[in-house]
């Protein structure tokens, strides 16, 4: 820290509240600013971000449900957020499961959360266990460089019972207004791809582009194979380029989710272990086992 600081909250900060108004009441936020990035990570929902800005404009898409604390069906409970953590137990929709999981909704142990001269590092535990078998724990890393356009996410799932367990991850990265708007595309070096469902497929021209809101739009699926774990969105109107990156050896998987529906306009970037539907697979991990995964979540300028 130079003679021009006399505190590090002059560029960078981390604040812990607990919110108190309506359906969010009660849950605990850690509030991170790097003096470029700013983003909220929900503490009572496994530390998934709940939102996050650049340069003081909104990157991440929110659900008309907004954030709640009370435990909810999905379809009532779903908030978007810029990430929403899916498994272990399942992702995707399957019966005898809740949709994307139960990971979410596991309130996460906080064992680090500072600001160093450096960067911001939240460090936390999510802890799925049942009283049988089992028991795997996420080790989550949360690490953004001051001044910064850029938020990594680090998880190691570690499997702390005595039996191999069947998992599955799927990160729910979630664009939303004005980061997405019409005429925004999606850049990646695609080498393979097929539609989830018909309808998906009708709408394949135009995967790669948003259009503008349709009232009553069918939301549309696809799954990518990419020659390297990187895939962006570029928005033309704002001049910013969104870039996401990931762990490909253990994220093998690719899922793009795309909604012109007026009121929920939004698009999915989401590295995953599986495919959904009839492509679901479990990833094994054995007794004692440590995987580790990650993405990160960059923005630049487009010239």
């Amino acid at each position: 820290m130079d003679g021009k600081i006399s505190n590090l909250m002059q560029i960078a900060s981390l604040r812990r509240y607990t919110l108190t108004e309506g359906r969010a009441s009660g849950l605990d936020v850690i509030d991170c600013d790097n003096g470029k990035m700013r983003f909220l990570i929900n503490v009572s929902r496994a530390c998934d971000i709940m939102q996050m800005y650049h340069a003081g404009e909104n990157l991440s898409f929110i659900s008309k449900n907004g954030f709640d604390k009370r435990d909810l069906p999905f379809a009532r409970r779903f908030e978007g957020g810029m990430l929403y953590t899916c498994g272990l137990d399942s992702v995707g929709g399957r019966t005898g499961f809740e949709i994307h999981g139960n990971l979410h909704s596991i309130p996460a142990e906080i064992v680090r959360a500072e600001v160093t001269e450096t960067e911001i590092v939240v460090e936390a535990l999510i802890k799925d266990t049942d009283h049988v078998k089992r028991n795997l724990v996420l080790r989550r890393k949360i690490t953004s460089k001051i001044g910064s356009s850029s938020v990594r996410v680090e998880d190691t799932l570690q499997n702390c019972g005595f039996e191999a367990m069947e998992y599955a991850l799927l990160y729910h990265v979630n664009l939303g207004y004005p980061m997405l708007d019409e005429g925004a595309k999606v850049v990646a070096d695609v080498t393979s791809w097929h539609a989830r469902t018909a309808h998906a497929m009708e709408e394949a021209a135009s995967r790669y582009e948003m259009g503008a809101p349709v009232v009553g739009a069918e939301e549309s699926c696809y799954y990518y194979k990419l020659a390297k774990p990187e895939i962006s969105h570029e928005n033309a109107k704002n001049g910013k380029r969104f870039t996401l990156t990931y762990s490909k050896d253990t994220l093998p998987a690719f899922v793009h989710w795309r909604n012109v529906a007026a009121g929920l306009y939004v698009m999915g970037l989401e590295p995953s272990t599986t495919e959904l539907s009839d492509g679901f697979a479990y990833s094994t991990i054995e007794a004692g086992e440590r995987i580790s995964f990650f993405v990160e979540m960059t923005v630049s300028a487009m010239n």
